[in-house]
Order: C-alpha cells, then structure tokens, then sequence
C-alpha cells in the first residue's frame, strides 16, 4: 500500500483528475504528435510563448527542463497573453494571442476540452496546466514554490525505467504512466532524471479544496501581479520565493542538503 503524507498527497481525494486520468493516453498522443509533427518555427514560437520559465529555480550541470502549456490562473494561453499585455522580443501581445491560440486549436483539442469540463464541473479549480520534460541527466537544485494555495498533481505520460524522480524532503517518489502524483510543493523538493530518455508529465495545479475560494483567488491575484512584474515569462507560475532558505533546510532538517548544494 502507498502511504501518503502532509506533502505527498492521495490524488483519489481529488476526483476531479479522474477526467485527466481517464484520457492520459489522448493527452500523450497530443504531446507526441506535436513534437513529431511540429515545424521548427512552431516548436521555437510554443517553447518561447507558452513557458512557463523561472529565474529562480536551477539546475546542476548542462542538462534542461523545458515546459509549455495552455492554462495559466485558470485562463487559456492566447486570453492570458491579452490580459497581462506580454510583449515578446519579436512580436506583440495581439500577434503572440493569436499564434497562441492557432497552435493551441491545431495540436491540443482534447486537452483543452478535458480543462474545461473540470473546470466548468468544480468552479474553476484548476490553474495551471503545461507538459513539463526532464531531459537526460537532469538534477534540479533543491527548491520551492511558495504556492500555498494550490497543489500541483503530475501526470504520468512518458515516464523511463530507471532513475527518475522527486525528492522531497526525506522521500524518494516516482512517476507513473496513466497516474497522478500529488505533491505540496511548499516543502524543499529536488528532481531528477538519471536515465538516458525524456521524461515529460503534464502538470496539473489546481486549489486547494479546505480552503476559502474568496480568499486564495485574492492571494493568488497579488502573487501572480508580482510575479508577472518580475518576469513576464513566468506567466505567473514561478517567483523569487521559490529559491529555498537556510531556514528552508534547517526547518526540515536538510541541513547536510545545504552544504552539499554550496559545494556544488
């Protein structure tokens, strides 16, 4: 039996990622089609327009994390973009938004259509959705995000045999195709991937359910302000409060974590 905690989360609690789970394969034929069929020039434009990217969180080594995704504060890519005007190197807010939602319509119908029903079903809970893929040889620095009104559920969609997986305080967890991991990512957590294949899981934020609507939305509203103030590439999902303290690793007794990341 797998045992849950404070930080690793029981997805059966949350029913509403039944409607993930139950096209996992469709989202992952979704994914792989893209990146197969995908032009050079709409892979670069997916990459550069529907982030997330952070400043604050790095990586040991040469080895990358890349991300793109279609909801970002419970808003569609190509609305988002208008919404917080993003100006791009090469192109504005209003042709950004367009490009957006071209490429959103052509590669990701049933995943938009799987949000929708969810979040038409439970007012809006889910927040952020995006494909995140741990390319070979990954290591993230221990880190984390300072999100406490959301979880964050991981699907499964291309996960390698080997090692490849999440430390979290003082456990070790790994994904699954076709399941989710549920994690609090308030807690000190580091990723890897030791395996000489990508692994990619569609990331699922959602609120936290036990607490008051009224009040998180206003939270993640001033959160999300600053952030976009900090850096607009973010899209709201990562920040300068992601880089773990000394408090941090004291506090979950990661002291050793600390000496080990300052040799580094």
């Amino acid at each position: 039996m797998e045992s849950f905690n404070e930080y690793h989360l029981d997805p059966k609690q949350f029913t509403f990622l039944k409607t993930f789970v139950d096209n996992w394969e469709v989202i992952r034929d979704e994914f792989t089609r893209f990146m197969k069929e995908a032009s050079d020039e709409e892979l670069k434009l997916t990459y550069n327009i529907f982030g997330p990217k952070s400043k604050t969180i790095k990586t040991k080594g040469n080895s990358k994390y890349s991300a793109f995704g279609i909801l970002f504060q419970g808003i569609f890519i190509e609305k988002y973009i208008q919404v917080h005007q993003i100006q791009y190197p090469d192109y504005g807010a209003d042709e950004a938004s367009q490009k957006a939602l071209t490429l959103r319509e052509k590669y990701f119908p049933n995943l938009a259509k799987a949000i929708k029903k969810v979040n038409f079903n439970d007012d809006d809970i889910i927040r952020n959705v995006y494909f995140g893929t741990f390319h070979p040889g990954l290591d993230i620095k221990l880190h984390v995000n300072y999100n406490p009104h959301t979880n964050r559920g991981y699907l499964g969609l291309i996960v390698p045999e080997g090692d490849v997986a999440m430390k979290i305080c003082h456990e070790q967890l790994y994904w699954h195709e076709g399941k989710f991991l549920v994690l609090d990512h308030s807690y000190p957590h580091c990723p890897h991937n030791y395996t000489n294949y990508d692994r990619t899981v569609l990331v699922v934020d959602f609120f936290k359910p036990d607490k008051s609507r009224e009040e998180i939305i206003r939270f993640e509203k001033e959160q999300v302000t600053q952030r976009m103030q900090d850096n607009p590439y973010s899209l709201g999902v990562f920040g300068k409060s992601d880089k773990a303290t000394v408090e941090d690793f004291i506090k979950y007794d990661l002291a050793h974590q600390l000496e080990w990341d300052k040799a580094l």
